[in-house]
């Protein structure tokens, strides 16, 4: 049978250690949202620069891209639109709480609760961080894909290799066939 008896008084070093750990988790929720709260608006600039000042800008009309590369570029897009909602929802929760109401029978103490929400909002903010910068990289592949991508007139001409000539009116070019015959 195990006996269990009382340990040895506190010192006054663990008394102020107890005392430093409920402060820490006192202010451990605020400073959690405080961080969210930084990093939303340092995103939201992130972002607003890269369309502001005109970074993401490449073909106009990505029907001038070669067959399957406007696709791509649609893709792309779709990808960092879900990418940069999904990353400010986890912010805005990281920031802000949960949009749930807890019944007032299921809340856990005080330090508990504000611990587990402190930890949910931290995760939060890191799954939120890192999809708003797998937004932007998706945006700049996007940009990148318009700008390097052949056209779609550079894919008609690697298609046909023959050169072309002028024709025998002048009407236009017709391709070579090999040695030319006297016009008669």
């Amino acid at each position: 049978m195990i006996r269990l008896r009382p340990g040895p008084p506190a010192t006054v070093a663990d008394l102020r250690r107890a005392q430093e750990l409920a402060g820490l988790l006192r202010g451990e929720l605020t400073r959690v949202r405080a961080a969210a709260l930084s990093w939303r608006n340092g995103l939201g600039g992130l972002l607003a620069a890269l369309v502001g000042f005109s970074l993401i800008r490449g073909r106009s009309d990505v029907t001038a891209l070669a067959p399957g590369w406007g696709g791509l570029v649609g893709v792309l897009l779709l990808a960092a639109v879900a990418a940069g909602v999904a990353g400010a929802l986890a912010l805005l929760r990281a920031a802000h709480g949960p949009l749930t109401v807890t019944p007032v029978a299921a809340l856990p103490p005080a330090p508990l609760g504000d611990h587990r929400e402190a930890v949910a909002a931290a995760r939060a903010l890191r799954t939120g961080v890192r999809l708003v910068l797998v937004c932007t990289a998706l945006l700049v592949a996007a940009v990148g894909v318009t700008w390097y991508a052949p056209g779609r007139a550079a894919a008609g001409a690697a298609a046909s290799s023959a050169p072309t000539v002028a024709g025998p009116t002048g009407a236009g070019p017709t391709a070579a066939a090999g040695p030319s015959t006297p016009a008669g």
